[in-house]
């Protein structure tokens, strides 16, 4: 199996100027001795001591790096999944940890590992699924920030590296507001919304937020920083006060002030951790290394055989009873899905979750369907043939959803299609509203010299113009044209959630995992493999008698080829509809706030304006306001 682990942070002044040299020789010093460690099982102490072998603790290395995919790679079937394994795949991973009776302890290192607070807490699950099994589990990272820290309450012991730093200022929420600034450049954004919470339209019509949108963030911040309170009490074993106190020494300190403060259990030199495991269990360390199984095709040494085999698409057909996961990751729009690349970001195309969905309709090796949600909505069109889609699968099989770091909006709007609704803690759910408009661009023209010349046809032949406002006309028919798409959202979600309450939970409210369950939106907290098991078990599945099918299916390398260039692989649409010219702009946006805010904030950013960017082809949307950074 694979490497992952829990987020980390950007890089802080102190991790640069202090302990970046020596993290950097720590790992070079490790490799000899831990990562190059053979995958063999560790051999059990009892039969060393009858072979007259000094007995020996077996200890498992599990890495995480990177930022693990919610989905396969497209082209993971080719090159293989063991360098950017998926979470599930890391989960699988302590799963199997947990059935090895060689093995007493395993040490989790994170390595440049950027998780999501929910990534996180499946993997925590994971870790303590191996402590109630009898393993004990080290977590051992260069640096320690608040999702590291929380991944470590599922650990026996918080290890760093040492010189390392630690950081837990606290929880910092920012949004942008944009009115003065479109005012200065002559542009004129009109965005209606449905749903006083909702707060979508306020980024471009507000310079500060509105009573309801301030409420209704307030109350998710609350929510987030309590849960992360809690699980830090819990797991270091610290009252308020304590964790206060905590909090204000390691705004920006080092290892052994982490270590003091309770937030740190020790502080080893990489090289030194098989000693320090040593004294722990006073016994030689064996160590066995945990990794991702690769994927990776062979291919025929016959250069026809080959390019014909990386021409046509994997098969993704079940050979016995399974279990299917359908990925809806992303901004969710019409027509077919985009998987983002150098050009522009991911999103989830209608069209294809509806050719996935039928494509599991039609195979009878699949007993059951979980749709994984990762999207903070997006077209209304759209959302309503998905919600379609899988109601069509559930008259003839179970369809489940699992949420991962969000379901808001149209990602909501597609959950509510299933049966039961399993979230992470930290899940964002909710945001049942609707939003649409333009944004009138002539004062801009004016200020750039541009002379745009309009021509018109028919009685609302101008409705989108570029130049001009909305009548107050034409912006009540947008209006009701929302309200129409809200009243449809809503009766979606009272279908679905039986008893809900949606006076105390619609009108763009935003909630937490946790308060999801309590309000009745979604039915228990638990990780993907907490929905798998459960269904399975609802199947009668035997545990390792089934398969796991994921969908969208793996791409032949020419698909993947035409959809970073625009078109097909061989002809590259340039300046036709979704063609490089028109990806272009979206593109350069992307680095422009890539620049301007880092990598951690720039998908959020760029996925807000990405998201608004749809209206160009349709006037309501269903879409959270995404540019809401968090650290």
């Amino acid at each position: 199996m694979s490497r992952s682990r829990p987020a980390s942070s950007p890089a802080s002044p102190l991790r640069l100027s202090l302990i970046a040299g020596l993290a950097l020789a720590s790992s070079v010093l490790l490799a000899p001795s831990l990562a190059q460690a053979k995958p063999a099982k560790a051999q059990g102490a009892a039969e060393k001591a009858e072979k007259g072998e000094t007995a020996s603790t077996g200890v498992g290395l599990i890495e995480i790096h990177g930022t693990p995919s919610e989905e396969p790679k497209p082209l993971a079937w080719l090159l293989g999944s063991d360098e950017h394994p998926t979470l599930r795949q890391i989960i699988e991973l302590f799963k199997d940890a947990q059935e090895d009776k060689n093995l007493k302890a395993f040490v989790v290192r994170l390595r440049d590992a950027t998780l999501s607070r929910t990534q996180a807490e499946e993997i925590g699950q994971a870790m303590q699924r191996l402590r109630d099994a009898g393993k004990k589990v080290h977590l051992f990272a260069d640096n320690y920030e608040a999702t590291e820290l929380v991944l470590g309450t599922s650990a026996d012991e918080i290890i760093i590296q040492a010189g390392g730093g630690v950081s837990l200022p606290g929880m910092h929420m920012e949004e942008m507001f944009l009115a003065d600034t479109m005012a200065w450049a002559g542009v004129v954004p009109q965005m209606v919304q449905v749903g006083d919470y909702k707060g979508a339209n306020e980024q471009y019509m507000r310079s500060a937020p509105s009573p309801a949108w301030d409420q209704n963030i307030n109350g998710l911040l609350d929510s987030l920083y309590g849960n992360m309170r809690d699980r830090l009490k819990n797991g270091r074993k610290l009252d308020d006060a304590r964790l206060d106190e905590a909090m204000r020494q390691n705004w920006m300190a080092l290892a052994e002030t982490g270590r003091k403060t309770g937030l740190i259990d020790a502080v080893v030199d990489l090289p030194a951790l098989t000693e320090h495991l040593k004294a722990a269990y006073a016994t030689d360390i064996s160590w066995s290394n945990y990794e991702v199984a690769s994927t990776k095709g062979k291919l025929d040494g016959n250069p026809l055989t080959m390019f014909s085999k990386l021409m046509s698409r994997p098969s993704n057909t079940p050979t016995r009873e399974a279990v299917a996961i359908v990925h809806v990751n992303g901004p969710i729009i019409d027509g077919e899905s985009e998987s983002g690349g150098f050009m522009s970001g991911s999103s989830v195309g209608s069209a294809t979750i509806r050719r996935a969905l039928e494509e599991i309709l039609d195979e009878d090796l699949v007993k059951g369907v979980i749709i994984r949600i990762d999207s903070p909505g997006g077209s209304a069109i759209a959302s309503e043939v998905m919600w379609q889609g899988v109601q069509r699968v559930r008259k003839n099989k179970p369809v489940w959803v699992s949420v991962g770091s969000m379901a808001a909006s149209g990602g909501y709007y597609t959950a509510v299609a299933a049966e039961k609704i399993y979230v992470n803690p930290s899940s964002i759910v909710g945001s049942i509203g609707v939003v649409g408009g333009k944004i009138a661009m002539g004062g801009l023209y004016d200020k750039a010299k541009v002379h745009v010349t309009e021509r018109s046809r028919g009685p609302l032949g101008d409705m989108f113009s570029s130049t001009k406002p909305w009548s107050e006309q034409q912006q009540q028919m947008v209006r009701e044209k929302m309200t129409e798409t809200y009243n449809l959202f809503a009766s979606r979600v009272s279908a679905g959630r039986g008893g809900i309450d949606l006076s105390k939970t619609a009108e763009g409210r935003l909630f937490t995992g946790e308060q999801a369950v309590k309000n009745n939106m979604a039915d228990k907290v638990g990780g993907l493999d907490d929905c798998i098991t459960d269904l399975a078990l609802s199947l009668k599945l035997e545990d390792g008698e089934y398969q796991i099918i994921e969908y969208p299916g793996p791409k032949a390398l020419s698909d993947v080829l035409g959809g970073m260039l625009g078109g097909s692989a061989a002809a590259p649409n340039l300046t036709g509809p979704g063609g490089l010219a028109e990806k272009a702009g979206p593109a350069m946006l992307r680095g422009v706030v890539k620049e301007m805010v880092g990598e951690r904030h720039a998908s959020q950013l760029a996925d807000q304006m990405e998201a608004f960017m749809q209206l160009r082809n349709e006037p309501v949307i269903l879409a959270l306001p995404r540019a809401v950074i968090v650290r």
